[in-house]
Protein backbone atom coordinates (compact mmCIF):
# COMPACT_ATOMS: atom_id res chain seq x y z
CA UNK A 1 0.00 0.00 0.00
CA UNK A 2 1.28 3.59 -0.65
CA UNK A 3 0.44 6.35 1.64
CA UNK A 4 0.89 9.95 0.75
CA UNK A 5 2.16 11.20 3.45
CA UNK A 6 2.03 15.57 4.81
CA UNK A 7 4.18 17.10 6.64
CA UNK A 8 2.26 17.66 9.67
CA UNK A 9 5.00 17.46 12.55
CA UNK A 10 6.73 20.89 11.48
CA UNK A 11 3.30 22.36 12.52
CA UNK A 12 3.67 20.97 15.50
CA UNK A 13 6.88 21.42 16.26
CA UNK A 14 7.22 24.95 15.72
CA UNK A 15 4.92 25.30 18.30
CA UNK A 16 7.07 23.43 20.69
CA UNK A 17 4.33 20.36 20.51
CA UNK A 18 7.02 17.52 19.66
CA UNK A 19 9.08 17.44 23.11
CA UNK A 20 12.35 15.02 23.47
CA UNK A 21 10.64 12.08 25.25
CA UNK A 22 12.51 12.29 28.42
CA UNK A 23 15.98 13.78 28.31
CA UNK A 24 14.57 16.64 30.58
CA UNK A 25 12.14 17.55 33.21
CA UNK A 26 10.50 20.37 30.79
CA UNK A 27 9.54 17.90 28.31
CA UNK A 28 5.74 18.82 29.10
CA UNK A 29 6.21 22.41 29.20
CA UNK A 30 5.40 24.11 25.53
CA UNK A 31 8.30 26.49 25.71
CA UNK A 32 8.99 28.39 21.90
CA UNK A 33 12.30 27.40 20.66
CA UNK A 34 11.81 27.98 16.73
CA UNK A 35 11.38 31.82 17.22
CA UNK A 36 8.21 31.28 16.31
CA UNK A 37 4.74 31.86 17.51
CA UNK A 38 1.36 30.06 17.63
CA UNK A 39 -0.22 33.12 16.20
CA UNK A 40 2.29 33.21 13.18
CA UNK A 41 2.83 29.67 12.31
CA UNK A 42 -1.45 28.77 12.41
CA UNK A 43 -3.02 31.04 9.35
CA UNK A 44 -4.85 28.56 7.86
CA UNK A 45 -7.18 26.02 8.79
CA UNK A 46 -5.45 22.99 7.32
CA UNK A 47 -2.68 23.92 10.30
CA UNK A 48 -4.90 23.93 12.78
CA UNK A 49 -6.47 20.30 11.92
CA UNK A 50 -2.71 19.51 11.06
CA UNK A 51 -2.42 20.13 14.95
CA UNK A 52 -4.76 18.01 16.22
CA UNK A 53 -3.70 15.11 13.96
CA UNK A 54 -0.59 15.40 16.00
CA UNK A 55 -2.68 14.28 19.16
CA UNK A 56 -4.00 11.02 17.30
CA UNK A 57 -0.27 10.14 16.35
CA UNK A 58 0.34 9.82 19.38
CA UNK A 59 -1.17 6.18 19.76
CA UNK A 60 0.29 5.23 15.71
CA UNK A 61 3.25 3.94 17.78
CA UNK A 62 3.84 -0.05 17.87
CA UNK A 63 5.60 0.25 21.13
CA UNK A 64 3.12 1.97 22.81
CA UNK A 65 -0.15 -0.13 21.58
CA UNK A 66 1.91 -3.24 21.70
CA UNK A 67 4.70 -3.60 24.10
CA UNK A 68 2.23 -1.62 26.57
CA UNK A 69 -1.23 -1.61 26.20
CA UNK A 70 -1.43 -5.26 24.49
CA UNK A 71 1.30 -6.74 26.68
CA UNK A 72 -0.70 -5.45 29.91
CA UNK A 73 -4.46 -6.67 28.70
CA UNK A 74 -3.34 -10.03 27.64
CA UNK A 75 -0.09 -11.41 29.57
CA UNK A 76 -1.25 -10.42 33.05
CA UNK A 77 -4.27 -12.98 32.56
CA UNK A 78 -2.30 -15.76 31.08
CA UNK A 79 -3.93 -16.13 27.96
CA UNK A 80 -0.83 -15.46 26.26
CA UNK A 81 3.24 -15.33 26.77
CA UNK A 82 5.89 -13.72 26.09
CA UNK A 83 8.72 -15.24 24.17
CA UNK A 84 11.83 -13.17 23.53
CA UNK A 85 13.48 -10.18 25.55
CA UNK A 86 10.02 -9.58 27.44
CA UNK A 87 9.67 -13.08 29.53
CA UNK A 88 9.41 -11.02 32.59
CA UNK A 89 5.93 -10.64 31.91
CA UNK A 90 5.35 -14.39 32.34
CA UNK A 91 5.76 -14.26 35.94
CA UNK A 92 4.71 -11.14 36.79
CA UNK A 93 8.19 -9.83 37.02
CA UNK A 94 7.91 -6.91 34.84
CA UNK A 95 10.17 -3.97 35.93
CA UNK A 96 10.10 -0.53 35.99
CA UNK A 97 13.20 -0.29 33.59
CA UNK A 98 11.05 -1.69 30.58
CA UNK A 99 11.36 0.07 27.68
CA UNK A 100 7.81 0.09 26.60
CA UNK A 101 6.68 1.73 29.69
CA UNK A 102 8.40 4.75 28.97
CA UNK A 103 6.91 4.97 25.44
CA UNK A 104 3.76 4.63 26.92
CA UNK A 105 4.30 7.33 29.56
CA UNK A 106 6.27 9.64 27.39
CA UNK A 107 4.14 9.34 24.30
CA UNK A 108 0.98 9.95 26.94
CA UNK A 109 2.63 12.94 28.13
CA UNK A 110 3.54 14.72 25.03
CA UNK A 111 0.01 13.69 23.57
CA UNK A 112 -1.98 15.33 26.71
CA UNK A 113 0.65 18.63 26.36
CA UNK A 114 -0.41 18.44 22.49
CA UNK A 115 -4.37 18.43 23.77
CA UNK A 116 -3.66 20.86 26.48
CA UNK A 117 -1.77 23.40 23.69
CA UNK A 118 -4.54 22.70 21.21
CA UNK A 119 -7.45 24.32 23.28
CA UNK A 120 -5.91 27.97 23.56
CA UNK A 121 -4.61 27.21 19.40
CA UNK A 122 -8.14 26.88 18.13
CA UNK A 123 -10.08 29.34 20.51
CA UNK A 124 -7.80 31.87 19.05
CA UNK A 125 -7.84 30.51 14.99
CA UNK A 126 -11.66 30.40 16.24
CA UNK A 127 -11.37 34.54 17.24
CA UNK A 128 -9.63 35.08 14.01
CA UNK A 129 -12.14 33.47 11.79
CA UNK A 130 -9.36 31.07 10.52
CA UNK A 131 -11.61 28.10 11.40
CA UNK A 132 -15.53 27.76 11.42
CA UNK A 133 -17.39 27.84 14.83
CA UNK A 134 -18.40 23.64 13.85
CA UNK A 135 -14.43 22.92 12.57
CA UNK A 136 -13.37 24.64 16.17
CA UNK A 137 -15.98 22.55 18.56
CA UNK A 138 -15.41 19.60 16.78
CA UNK A 139 -11.79 19.74 17.00
CA UNK A 140 -11.72 20.76 20.38
CA UNK A 141 -13.91 18.04 21.14
CA UNK A 142 -10.98 15.74 19.81
CA UNK A 143 -8.21 17.36 22.04
CA UNK A 144 -10.49 16.83 24.80
CA UNK A 145 -11.38 13.09 23.59
CA UNK A 146 -7.89 12.17 22.72
CA UNK A 147 -6.59 13.81 26.70
CA UNK A 148 -9.00 11.91 28.38
CA UNK A 149 -8.44 8.95 26.57
CA UNK A 150 -4.94 8.64 27.22
CA UNK A 151 -6.01 9.46 31.21
CA UNK A 152 -7.90 6.35 30.88
CA UNK A 153 -4.97 4.23 29.73
CA UNK A 154 -2.69 6.27 31.83
CA UNK A 155 -4.62 5.26 35.15
CA UNK A 156 -5.61 2.06 34.07
CA UNK A 157 -1.93 0.79 33.47
CA UNK A 158 -0.39 2.23 36.76
CA UNK A 159 -3.13 3.40 38.77
CA UNK A 160 -3.21 7.17 40.18
CA UNK A 161 -0.67 9.83 37.87
CA UNK A 162 0.43 13.05 36.96
CA UNK A 163 -2.79 15.18 36.22
CA UNK A 164 -1.69 18.01 33.56
CA UNK A 165 -4.47 20.04 32.87
CA UNK A 166 -2.42 23.43 31.62
CA UNK A 167 0.02 24.26 28.58
CA UNK A 168 2.93 25.00 30.96
CA UNK A 169 4.12 22.90 33.49
CA UNK A 170 7.25 22.71 35.42
CA UNK A 171 6.96 18.95 34.80
CA UNK A 172 7.07 18.21 38.86
CA UNK A 173 3.48 17.48 39.14
CA UNK A 174 2.83 14.58 42.19
CA UNK A 175 0.57 11.69 41.31
CA UNK A 176 -3.28 12.00 41.73
CA UNK A 177 -5.38 9.38 43.00
CA UNK A 178 -6.20 6.57 40.19
CA UNK A 179 -9.94 7.94 40.97
CA UNK A 180 -9.60 11.63 40.42
CA UNK A 181 -7.70 10.89 37.22
CA UNK A 182 -10.80 8.75 36.07
CA UNK A 183 -13.15 11.24 37.69
CA UNK A 184 -10.84 13.99 35.10
CA UNK A 185 -11.36 10.90 31.78
CA UNK A 186 -15.38 11.80 32.89
CA UNK A 187 -15.07 15.24 32.72
CA UNK A 188 -13.16 15.21 29.31
CA UNK A 189 -15.45 13.03 27.78
CA UNK A 190 -18.48 14.59 29.35
CA UNK A 191 -16.74 17.96 27.29
CA UNK A 192 -16.04 16.03 23.95
CA UNK A 193 -19.78 14.50 24.16
CA UNK A 194 -21.27 18.25 23.38
CA UNK A 195 -18.62 19.20 20.87
CA UNK A 196 -17.61 16.12 18.39
CA UNK A 197 -20.21 15.16 15.63
CA UNK A 198 -22.06 12.02 15.34
CA UNK A 199 -21.21 9.03 13.49
CA UNK A 200 -24.18 9.23 11.40
CA UNK A 201 -22.95 12.49 10.04
CA UNK A 202 -19.15 11.87 9.72
CA UNK A 203 -17.91 12.64 6.45
CA UNK A 204 -16.44 9.98 5.04
CA UNK A 205 -12.84 11.99 4.53
CA UNK A 206 -12.86 12.32 8.41
CA UNK A 207 -13.20 7.99 8.87
CA UNK A 208 -11.24 7.61 11.64
CA UNK A 209 -11.72 10.56 14.09
CA UNK A 210 -13.12 10.33 17.39
CA UNK A 211 -17.05 10.97 17.17
CA UNK A 212 -20.13 11.59 20.28
CA UNK A 213 -20.56 7.82 19.94
CA UNK A 214 -16.75 6.83 20.96
CA UNK A 215 -16.53 9.60 23.91
CA UNK A 216 -20.13 8.14 25.60
CA UNK A 217 -18.08 4.40 25.29
CA UNK A 218 -14.78 5.35 26.87
CA UNK A 219 -17.00 7.67 29.47
CA UNK A 220 -19.04 4.84 30.69
CA UNK A 221 -15.90 2.83 31.08
CA UNK A 222 -14.52 5.57 33.24
CA UNK A 223 -18.01 5.90 35.56
CA UNK A 224 -17.40 1.46 35.73
CA UNK A 225 -13.77 2.31 37.22
CA UNK A 226 -15.21 4.87 39.35
CA UNK A 227 -18.02 2.43 40.58
CA UNK A 228 -20.76 4.58 39.31
CA UNK A 229 -23.05 1.81 37.36
CA UNK A 230 -26.30 3.82 37.06
CA UNK A 231 -23.89 6.72 35.35
CA UNK A 232 -21.92 4.40 33.18
CA UNK A 233 -25.58 2.56 31.98
CA UNK A 234 -26.69 6.39 31.12
CA UNK A 235 -23.48 6.48 28.75
CA UNK A 236 -23.91 3.14 27.55
CA UNK A 237 -27.27 3.60 27.11
CA UNK A 238 -27.72 6.86 24.96
CA UNK A 239 -28.39 6.91 21.73
CA UNK A 240 -25.01 7.91 19.90
CA UNK A 241 -23.95 4.12 21.28
CA UNK A 242 -27.38 2.08 20.48
CA UNK A 243 -28.20 3.74 17.11
CA UNK A 244 -24.67 3.77 15.40
CA UNK A 245 -23.22 1.23 16.43
CA UNK A 246 -24.38 -2.76 15.68
CA UNK A 247 -22.28 -6.06 16.09
CA UNK A 248 -21.55 -7.66 12.75
CA UNK A 249 -23.17 -10.41 11.89
CA UNK A 250 -20.41 -13.06 11.70
CA UNK A 251 -17.27 -12.46 14.31
CA UNK A 252 -14.94 -13.58 12.05
CA UNK A 253 -15.24 -10.51 10.19
CA UNK A 254 -14.74 -8.10 12.80
CA UNK A 255 -10.89 -7.96 12.77
CA UNK A 256 -11.12 -8.78 8.73
CA UNK A 257 -8.39 -6.36 6.85
CA UNK A 258 -11.64 -5.41 4.59
CA UNK A 259 -13.70 -4.41 7.67
CA UNK A 260 -11.70 -2.00 9.25
CA UNK A 261 -13.75 0.87 10.20
CA UNK A 262 -16.88 -1.10 10.49
CA UNK A 263 -20.17 -0.65 12.19
CA UNK A 264 -18.90 -2.43 15.07
CA UNK A 265 -16.17 -0.50 15.70
CA UNK A 266 -16.11 2.44 17.87
CA UNK A 267 -12.62 3.79 17.92
CA UNK A 268 -9.52 2.50 16.28
CA UNK A 269 -6.17 3.70 15.66
CA UNK A 270 -5.53 4.26 11.89
CA UNK A 271 -2.23 2.35 10.26
CA UNK A 272 -3.92 2.27 7.01
CA UNK A 273 -5.19 5.54 5.97
CA UNK A 274 -7.44 4.37 2.59
CA UNK A 275 -8.12 6.99 -0.53
CA UNK A 276 -11.82 8.48 0.36
CA UNK A 277 -10.00 9.77 3.88
CA UNK A 278 -8.27 13.25 4.41
CA UNK A 279 -5.97 12.45 6.65
CA UNK A 280 -2.80 12.63 4.14
CA UNK A 281 -0.84 10.19 5.93
CA UNK A 282 -1.05 12.41 9.20
CA UNK A 283 -1.31 9.22 11.87
CA UNK A 284 1.50 7.55 10.02
CA UNK A 285 4.38 8.61 12.86
CA UNK A 286 6.56 9.73 10.30
CA UNK A 287 5.76 7.05 7.83
CA UNK A 288 5.97 4.07 10.45
CA UNK A 289 3.84 0.88 9.55
CA UNK A 290 2.93 -1.75 12.38
CA UNK A 291 4.76 -4.76 13.15
CA UNK A 292 1.75 -5.28 15.79
CA UNK A 293 0.12 -8.64 14.15
CA UNK A 294 3.14 -10.57 12.73
CA UNK A 295 4.84 -10.50 16.31
CA UNK A 296 1.86 -13.16 17.41
CA UNK A 297 1.94 -15.56 14.08
CA UNK A 298 4.46 -18.42 14.64
CA UNK A 299 8.12 -18.06 13.84
CA UNK A 300 7.79 -20.84 11.46
CA UNK A 301 5.82 -18.68 9.29
CA UNK A 302 7.07 -14.76 10.39
CA UNK A 303 10.41 -15.19 12.05
CA UNK A 304 8.60 -14.06 15.21
CA UNK A 305 6.60 -15.59 16.98
CA UNK A 306 7.78 -13.20 20.39
CA UNK A 307 3.99 -13.68 21.64
CA UNK A 308 1.62 -17.14 22.15
CA UNK A 309 -1.21 -18.37 23.50
CA UNK A 310 -1.96 -20.44 26.56
CA UNK A 311 -3.54 -23.52 25.26
CA UNK A 312 -5.77 -23.24 28.37
CA UNK A 313 -7.35 -20.36 26.42
CA UNK A 314 -7.95 -22.57 23.22
CA UNK A 315 -9.49 -25.10 25.41
CA UNK A 316 -11.70 -23.26 27.46
CA UNK A 317 -14.08 -21.96 24.34
CA UNK A 318 -17.29 -23.60 24.35
CA UNK A 319 -18.06 -26.66 22.00
CA UNK A 320 -20.30 -24.62 19.19
CA UNK A 321 -18.27 -20.63 19.78
CA UNK A 322 -16.91 -19.78 16.58
CA UNK A 323 -14.80 -17.03 18.39
CA UNK A 324 -12.37 -19.65 19.26
CA UNK A 325 -10.84 -20.14 15.59
CA UNK A 326 -10.97 -16.81 14.56
CA UNK A 327 -9.27 -16.05 17.81
CA UNK A 328 -6.28 -18.80 18.53
CA UNK A 329 -5.11 -21.25 16.40
CA UNK A 330 -2.99 -24.67 18.11
CA UNK A 331 -1.74 -27.79 16.62
CA UNK A 332 -3.66 -29.06 13.45
CA UNK A 333 -5.92 -25.86 12.94
CA UNK A 334 -6.46 -24.03 9.82
CA UNK A 335 -6.45 -20.13 9.68
CA UNK A 336 -10.33 -19.18 8.44
CA UNK A 337 -9.49 -15.57 7.91
CA UNK A 338 -11.37 -15.40 4.28
CA UNK A 339 -8.94 -12.53 3.34
CA UNK A 340 -5.62 -15.17 4.26
CA UNK A 341 -7.53 -17.87 2.52
CA UNK A 342 -8.28 -15.46 -0.50
CA UNK A 343 -4.61 -14.19 -0.96
CA UNK A 344 -2.88 -17.39 0.01
CA UNK A 345 -4.94 -20.29 0.06
CA UNK A 346 -4.26 -20.19 3.67
CA UNK A 347 -1.21 -21.27 5.67
CA UNK A 348 0.30 -23.19 2.99
CA UNK A 349 0.38 -20.19 0.55
CA UNK A 350 3.05 -18.27 2.70
CA UNK A 351 6.50 -18.29 1.38
CA UNK A 352 8.59 -19.64 4.34
CA UNK A 353 5.81 -22.64 4.13
CA UNK A 354 6.38 -23.00 0.37
CA UNK A 355 10.43 -22.79 0.37
CA UNK A 356 9.94 -24.88 3.79
CA UNK A 357 8.05 -27.50 1.82
CA UNK A 358 10.35 -27.60 -1.07
CA UNK A 359 13.67 -28.09 0.53
CA UNK A 360 11.88 -30.74 2.26
CA UNK A 361 11.56 -29.63 5.72
CA UNK A 362 9.24 -31.74 8.19
CA UNK A 363 7.66 -29.13 10.09
CA UNK A 364 6.22 -27.89 6.96
CA UNK A 365 4.47 -31.20 5.96
CA UNK A 366 1.60 -32.58 7.02
CA UNK A 367 0.91 -36.16 8.63
CA UNK A 368 0.60 -37.24 5.48
CA UNK A 369 3.13 -35.77 3.50
CA UNK A 370 1.53 -32.71 1.71
CA UNK A 371 2.48 -29.21 2.41
CA UNK A 372 0.79 -27.91 5.32
CA UNK A 373 -2.03 -25.71 5.64
CA UNK A 374 -2.25 -25.92 9.54
CA UNK A 375 -0.69 -24.76 12.58
CA UNK A 376 1.52 -27.60 13.03
CA UNK A 377 0.10 -30.44 13.37
CA UNK A 378 -0.46 -32.48 16.49
CA UNK A 379 2.50 -34.83 16.01
CA UNK A 380 4.72 -31.83 15.03
CA UNK A 381 3.54 -28.65 16.61
CA UNK A 382 4.78 -25.34 15.82
CA UNK A 383 6.91 -24.72 19.18
CA UNK A 384 9.44 -22.41 16.83
CA UNK A 385 12.13 -22.65 14.93
CA UNK A 386 15.02 -21.91 17.21
CA UNK A 387 13.71 -23.82 20.21
CA UNK A 388 10.85 -25.47 21.53
CA UNK A 389 9.65 -23.33 24.64
CA UNK A 390 6.51 -21.83 22.69
CA UNK A 391 3.25 -23.82 22.87
CA UNK A 392 1.89 -24.33 19.51
CA UNK A 393 -0.98 -22.14 20.18
CA UNK A 394 -1.07 -18.48 18.44
CA UNK A 395 -3.20 -15.57 18.29
CA UNK A 396 -5.41 -15.87 15.38
CA UNK A 397 -6.83 -12.28 15.81
CA UNK A 398 -3.82 -10.60 14.48
CA UNK A 399 -3.40 -12.94 11.65
CA UNK A 400 -6.29 -11.07 9.24
CA UNK A 401 -3.63 -8.86 6.66
CA UNK A 402 -2.98 -10.20 3.66
CA UNK A 403 -0.61 -7.75 2.73
CA UNK A 404 1.80 -9.91 5.50
CA UNK A 405 3.67 -12.03 3.96
CA UNK A 406 6.01 -13.18 6.97
CA UNK A 407 9.58 -12.42 7.34
CA UNK A 408 12.82 -14.40 7.94
CA UNK A 409 16.09 -13.37 9.19
CA UNK A 410 16.75 -9.09 8.41
CA UNK A 411 13.43 -9.24 5.77
CA UNK A 412 10.89 -8.04 7.82
CA UNK A 413 7.31 -7.39 6.38
CA UNK A 414 5.36 -5.04 8.34
CA UNK A 415 2.04 -4.21 7.60
CA UNK A 416 -0.78 -1.93 8.15
CA UNK A 417 -3.97 -3.00 9.65
CA UNK A 418 -5.68 -0.91 12.41
CA UNK A 419 -5.82 -1.48 16.07
CA UNK A 420 -9.76 -1.29 17.66
CA UNK A 421 -9.19 -0.26 21.13
CA UNK A 422 -13.49 -0.19 21.51
CA UNK A 423 -15.98 -1.77 19.88
CA UNK A 424 -19.76 -2.40 19.91
CA UNK A 425 -19.33 -5.57 21.77
CA UNK A 426 -17.64 -4.19 24.62
CA UNK A 427 -20.05 -1.61 25.72
CA UNK A 428 -22.78 -4.11 25.58
CA UNK A 429 -21.33 -6.26 28.34
CA UNK A 430 -19.89 -3.67 29.98
CA UNK A 431 -23.36 -2.44 29.85
CA UNK A 432 -24.54 -6.17 31.12
CA UNK A 433 -21.85 -5.67 33.86
CA UNK A 434 -23.79 -2.38 34.95
CA UNK A 435 -27.45 -3.87 34.73
CA UNK A 436 -26.15 -7.13 36.93
CA UNK A 437 -24.48 -5.01 39.72
CA UNK A 438 -27.83 -2.27 39.87
CA UNK A 439 -30.18 -5.56 39.93
CA UNK A 440 -31.14 -5.73 36.71
CA UNK A 441 -29.87 -9.14 36.40
CA UNK A 442 -32.49 -10.03 32.91
CA UNK A 443 -31.34 -7.07 31.67
CA UNK A 444 -27.63 -8.13 31.85
CA UNK A 445 -28.62 -11.51 30.94
CA UNK A 446 -30.30 -10.35 27.93
CA UNK A 447 -27.25 -7.98 26.70
CA UNK A 448 -24.78 -11.47 27.12
CA UNK A 449 -27.29 -13.11 24.75
CA UNK A 450 -26.75 -10.68 22.33
CA UNK A 451 -23.01 -11.09 21.84
CA UNK A 452 -22.98 -14.91 23.07
CA UNK A 453 -25.87 -15.33 19.55
CA UNK A 454 -23.41 -14.02 17.62
CA UNK A 455 -20.29 -15.97 19.16
CA UNK A 456 -22.71 -19.27 18.19
CA UNK A 457 -23.43 -18.19 15.27
CA UNK A 458 -27.09 -18.08 16.03
CA UNK A 459 -29.06 -19.25 19.79
CA UNK A 460 -26.03 -20.03 22.16
CA UNK A 461 -26.48 -22.61 24.39
CA UNK A 462 -28.80 -21.78 27.38
CA UNK A 463 -25.85 -23.07 29.91
CA UNK A 464 -23.10 -21.10 30.14
CA UNK A 465 -19.47 -22.74 30.83
CA UNK A 466 -16.11 -22.87 29.56
CA UNK A 467 -15.04 -25.98 27.33
CA UNK A 468 -12.54 -27.90 29.13
CA UNK A 469 -10.75 -26.96 32.57
CA UNK A 470 -6.97 -26.86 32.14
CA UNK A 471 -6.19 -30.30 33.16
CA UNK A 472 -8.27 -31.08 30.22
CA UNK A 473 -11.39 -32.48 32.65
CA UNK A 474 -14.67 -31.00 32.09
CA UNK A 475 -16.05 -27.26 33.35
CA UNK A 476 -18.54 -27.00 35.46
CA UNK A 477 -21.47 -24.45 34.45
CA UNK A 478 -21.17 -20.91 35.03
CA UNK A 479 -24.40 -19.67 37.13
CA UNK A 480 -22.81 -16.63 38.99
CA UNK A 481 -23.90 -13.51 36.76
CA UNK A 482 -20.73 -11.63 37.11
CA UNK A 483 -18.96 -14.37 36.58
CA UNK A 484 -20.32 -15.09 32.82
CA UNK A 485 -19.67 -11.51 31.76
CA UNK A 486 -16.09 -11.79 32.85
CA UNK A 487 -15.67 -15.27 31.10
CA UNK A 488 -17.03 -13.27 28.17
CA UNK A 489 -15.16 -10.84 28.63
CA UNK A 490 -12.24 -13.49 27.86
CA UNK A 491 -13.67 -15.30 25.13
CA UNK A 492 -14.76 -12.07 23.38
CA UNK A 493 -12.11 -9.60 23.92
CA UNK A 494 -8.63 -11.51 24.78
CA UNK A 495 -5.96 -10.66 22.12
CA UNK A 496 -7.49 -6.71 21.56
CA UNK A 497 -6.87 -4.30 23.97
CA UNK A 498 -9.37 -4.77 26.99
CA UNK A 499 -9.22 -7.73 29.10
CA UNK A 500 -6.75 -7.37 31.33
CA UNK A 501 -7.97 -3.94 32.32
CA UNK A 502 -11.86 -4.96 32.64
CA UNK A 503 -10.98 -7.64 35.09
CA UNK A 504 -9.13 -5.13 36.98
CA UNK A 505 -11.98 -2.21 36.58
CA UNK A 506 -13.84 -4.99 38.47
CA UNK A 507 -12.64 -4.84 41.58
CA UNK A 508 -9.65 -5.39 44.25
CA UNK A 509 -8.72 -8.92 44.43
CA UNK A 510 -11.15 -10.02 40.99
CA UNK A 511 -8.16 -10.38 38.11
CA UNK A 512 -6.57 -12.60 40.45
CA UNK A 513 -9.32 -14.83 41.50
CA UNK A 514 -10.56 -15.45 38.08
CA UNK A 515 -6.77 -16.10 36.74
CA UNK A 516 -6.95 -18.68 39.36
CA UNK A 517 -10.01 -20.06 38.67
CA UNK A 518 -9.43 -20.39 34.84
CA UNK A 519 -5.57 -21.89 35.17
CA UNK A 520 -4.89 -22.92 39.06
CA UNK A 521 -1.37 -21.64 40.11
CA UNK A 522 1.72 -22.88 41.95
CA UNK A 523 3.33 -20.82 44.34
CA UNK A 524 7.24 -20.59 43.04
CA UNK A 525 8.71 -17.46 41.27
CA UNK A 526 10.96 -19.22 39.37
CA UNK A 527 10.31 -19.29 35.23
CA UNK A 528 8.83 -22.43 34.73
CA UNK A 529 9.69 -24.92 31.48
CA UNK A 530 6.52 -24.60 29.21
CA UNK A 531 6.17 -28.53 27.94
CA UNK A 532 2.62 -26.84 26.81
CA UNK A 533 1.73 -29.57 23.70
CA UNK A 534 -0.82 -31.65 23.82
CA UNK A 535 -0.73 -34.97 24.98
CA UNK A 536 -1.38 -37.99 23.69
CA UNK A 537 -5.12 -37.90 24.61
CA UNK A 538 -5.20 -34.59 22.73
CA UNK A 539 -5.68 -33.02 26.33
CA UNK A 540 -3.45 -30.19 27.61
CA UNK A 541 -0.30 -30.65 29.76
CA UNK A 542 -0.82 -28.94 33.31
CA UNK A 543 -0.25 -25.03 33.61
CA UNK A 544 2.67 -23.62 35.14
CA UNK A 545 2.02 -19.83 36.32
CA UNK A 546 2.28 -18.15 39.40
CA UNK A 547 0.15 -16.30 41.17
CA UNK A 548 -0.63 -12.73 40.89
CA UNK A 549 1.29 -10.97 43.41
CA UNK A 550 -0.77 -8.37 45.80
CA UNK A 551 -0.08 -4.75 44.00
CA UNK A 552 1.62 -6.50 40.81
CA UNK A 553 -2.13 -5.59 39.21
CA UNK A 554 -0.90 -2.30 38.04
CA UNK A 555 2.64 -1.44 36.26
CA UNK A 556 5.40 0.21 37.96
CA UNK A 557 6.16 3.69 37.32
CA UNK A 558 9.03 4.05 34.51
CA UNK A 559 12.32 4.49 36.21
CA UNK A 560 12.95 7.04 33.99
CA UNK A 561 9.61 9.35 34.81
CA UNK A 562 10.68 8.68 38.49
CA UNK A 563 13.84 10.14 37.88
CA UNK A 564 12.99 13.55 35.76
CA UNK A 565 10.78 13.60 38.48
CA UNK A 566 11.12 13.59 41.94
CA UNK A 567 7.78 14.07 43.14
CA UNK A 568 6.54 10.82 41.87
CA UNK A 569 6.40 7.57 43.99
CA UNK A 570 6.72 3.71 42.99
CA UNK A 571 3.97 1.87 42.93
CA UNK A 572 4.53 0.06 46.78
CA UNK A 573 4.62 -3.72 44.89
CA UNK A 574 7.69 -2.35 42.64
CA UNK A 575 9.62 -0.79 45.75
Amino acid sequence: MKINKKNFTLLALSAALMMPLACKKDFLSQTNRFKSTAEATFQKSGDVVALVNGIYDGYQNSDLLKKAIWYYANFQTHDFYNYGADVAWNNYQINSSFGALSTLWNNAYISIARANAAFGIIANAKEKGIVTSALADRLTGEAYFLRGMTYYYLAGSFGGVPLELNSVTDGLTPRSSQDDVFKQVVADMKKAETLLVSKSVLPAADLGRATKGAAYAYEGAAQMWLKDYTAALAAFNNTELTNNYHLLPTFMDVHEFDHQNNDESIFEIQFEVSGSQSWDGGWQNGGEVAWIDDFSWPEEISGFGYDYANPGLWYSYQAGDKRREATVAGPGDEIKSPGIIAKWGGIKGYPNVTAGFSSGNDRYKADDGTIINTVGTLTKPWYGVSDQLRSGYYNAKKWRDPQLTGSTGAQVIFGSQNQILMRYAEVLLSRAECKIRTGDVAGGMADLKLVRDRAFGGTAPAVMQDGLKYDGTAAAPITDPLQMVLSEYRHELTAEYSVFYDLRRAGPGVASAFIKAAYGTNSTSTPQPYPYGPTADGKPHGVYITTLPEGRDILPIPQQAIGLNPNLTQNPAYQ
